[in-house]
């Protein structure tokens, strides 16, 4: 059961980005940028598969999780929770104990034998179904994983995630106009600001990802090998 008293937006992304933080799921690397699977370079990269070793956190963010969606969303607002293959599987599980609802998941691409099922576990016509995955870039992974959902009847006009890069202004936009609202924890702005309260990286390190984050595109472009 969800306590009814647990911290403001505000905290919880705080709390959020610290616990981040403390694991070491969270990786900047401004002068040998990652490569994302965009193709693109980026300074930063988090791993929120992490969380699933670390029990106390894990506990603690899908609490976070499971409350964040029912004060934004409503308090019976779902009737069934889905995973996205694969990273937001265990998370989908956590939120759907808590909520005491039905779990099922998504798959990426048709299964290629059997059924040839997108869709594990049982899903109806006309149920409300909310799609829980680990993070969200750009949001564009995530209609994906909305079309299978409703191609069942069901209906899906939410999405949870852990972490949410809040750098790329078309995000929200993207999954609104195909009546999805983004429910999330903490963004790169809030894993900035604990990482300069805690000296977590050094100055030079936090002001080359900050650039980044202010001009995603912009340092992308500069910064192609090629």
């Amino acid at each position: 059961m969800i306590p009814a008293t647990y911290p403001d937006k505000s905290e919880i992304a705080r709390l959020t980005a610290r616990m981040l933080l403390e694991i070491g799921a969270v990786n900047f690397r401004p002068e040998e940028p990652f490569i994302l699977a965009s193709g693109l370079p980026s300074p930063t990269y988090i791993d929120c598969r992490k969380l699933i070793s670390y029990p106390r956190i894990r506990s603690t963010l899908m609490d976070f999780l499971a409350v964040t969606v029912m004060r934004e969303a409503g308090f019976e607002a779902f009737d069934n929770i889905a995973g996205g293959e694969t990273a937001g599987i265990p998370f989908a599980a956590l939120v759907a104990e808590r909520l005491a609802l039905p779990m099922s998941y998504v798959r990426k691409k048709p299964k290629g034998y059997g059924r040839g099922a997108r869709i594990e576990g049982d899903m109806n016509s006309g149920e409300r179904v909310l799609l829980v995955e680990d993070l969200t870039t750009d949001g564009g992974s995530k209609l994906s994983f909305v079309d299978a959902i409703r191609e069942t009847g069901a209906t899906c006009g939410h999405t949870a995630v852990i972490f949410f890069y809040g750098i790329f202004p078309e995000t929200e936009k993207t999954l609104g106009d195909q009546g999805v609202e983004l429910h999330h924890l903490c963004t790169w702005w809030d894993v900035l600001a604990e990482a300069r309260a805690s000296d977590a990286f050094a100055a030079d390190t936090l002001d080359a990802v900050e650039a980044f984050l202010g001009a995603p595109r912009a340092w992308q472009e500069e910064h192609r090998s090629g």
